[in-house]
């Protein structure tokens, strides 16, 4: 089959590898229609490279067609339609059963201390082979893949494996009092599902905050405030507490992560740090702090006291500092983690069915063949022509 294979940072290859096959009676093989890519598929792209092997195959957010099933898979059968969710999860362990599918205990990654495995995502997080791929292993067949009706396109669907349950989680953790107010910083695929998801819920105020001109306006179509970080004569918390009665939101969602602007330092730091051998490199990324934390410090900033961070974009430092002076005094609230998929997934699930309230039909910006997966992270990473969501179709 063909698949993207990682070689290096920035370096992606579409190859020839061999099919998957069913390891364990509860297996099921996919045959993938679409699967996306995600901003923290970029990470792997730039910076987690010391957790990788030349060969493993990226993506965690497909969906396709089941061709294959195991012997003791009674739910699932040849020809459905499924979503796989990015998180490994057993859907029968305890943390499972308390609605924390990402720290499933039976997939948890004890090699480094870790919760659940992901699809598609390094070392650290068990080197499951990913779904940019024509086809793919999933385990847990009776519990793991979540069937979805035959008729509407892929793209109805394919966001409950990652997008809409990480906006999802995002906002549910963020806790905005009906009429709230809520700020999210980053508006790439996460940060714009999760204006989106606010305001369907009732949150009665939404100031989205980005650098990318399309992105801004992307926003605002959907009724979202939207603000240029560099706008604003430097003062973008003080024109956020302007809008916020002087107090700043209720709620911030940080949606940015490792990759944030504003801190020139933090981005040598990663630069230098991807330069080291892979070993001395993994060493440093378990032990120090390498990550830009301008959106986490933005976030710390312009929330009101009293009120909550809801952290969805995903950082890799294990030494980060953090001005916990000032999240004291704030008292401000800190919520974060892996979105839970299938916790989320009957909350969301009857929203794809009984219409399209979040506009996931024209979400994607991009549909293009796996064989250009190579160009479309690129484009993705230095955010050219629009791009805010790519599918692929293996």
């Amino acid at each position: 089959m063909k698949a993207l294979t990682w070689h290096g940072r920035r370096d992606v290859r579409v190859e020839t590898v061999p099919d998957p096959v069913l390891t364990d009676p509860t297996d099921v093989i996919v045959e993938i229609t679409s699967s996306g890519l995600c901003g923290s598929d970029l990470h792997l792209y730039e910076i987690l490279g010391p957790f990788l092997e030349e060969g493993d195959i990226l993506g965690h957010e497909p969906m396709g067609v089941v061709r294959d099933v195991g012997p003791e898979v009674t739910r699932i059968a040849v020809g459905d339609r499924v979503v796989v969710p990015f998180n490994v999860s057993c859907g029968t362990c305890r943390t499972c059963g308390e609605g924390l599918h990402s720290q499933c205990e039976t997939t948890q990654v004890h090699a480094y201390g870790n919760g659940a495995a992901l699809f598609g995502y390094t070392k650290l997080y068990g080197q499951v082979p990913g779904g940019q791929a024509e086809l793919m292993r999933v385990p847990f067949g009776d519990t793991l893949p979540v069937k979805v009706p035959d008729g509407p396109p892929d793209d109805r669907f394919v966001f409950l494996s990652d997008v809409l349950p990480t906006a999802w989680q995002a906002v549910r953790y963020a806790d905005v009092p009906q009429g709230g107010s809520l700020v999210v910083l980053g508006l790439g695929p996460i940060g714009d599902m999760a204006a989106r998801i606010a305001l369907h819920l009732g949150v009665g105020q939404v100031i989205g905050v980005d650098l990318v001109p399309e992105r801004l306006e992307r926003a605002r179509a959907r009724g979202v405030t939207a603000l240029s970080l560099t706008d604003h004569d430097g003062d973008l918390p003080g024109t956020i507490r302007e809008l916020t009665d002087g107090r700043g939101p209720h709620a911030v969602i940080d949606a940015v992560g490792m990759e944030a602007h504003g801190s020139p330092a933090a981005e040598l730091a990663q630069k230098a740090t991807s330069l080291l051998p892979g070993r001395l490199t993994a060493a440093l990324m378990q032990r120090a702090g390498v990550d830009r934390l301008h959106a986490l410090h933005l976030a710390i900033d312009i929330v009101r006291r009293g009120g909550t961070i809801s952290l969805s974009g995903v950082y890799g430092g294990q030494t980060d500092p953090l001005p916990l002076l000032t999240m004291f005094d704030k008292q401000i609230q800190l919520r974060m983690g892996q979105a839970n998929v299938h916790r989320w997934v009957p909350d969301i699930l009857p929203l794809l069915v009984d219409g399209d309230p979040l506009g996931v039909d024209d979400f994607a910006t991009h549909h293009l063949p796996l064989a250009e997966a190579p160009r479309a992270y690129e484009m993705f990473q230095k955010k050219q022509d629009g791009a805010v969501k790519v599918l692929f179709r293996p």
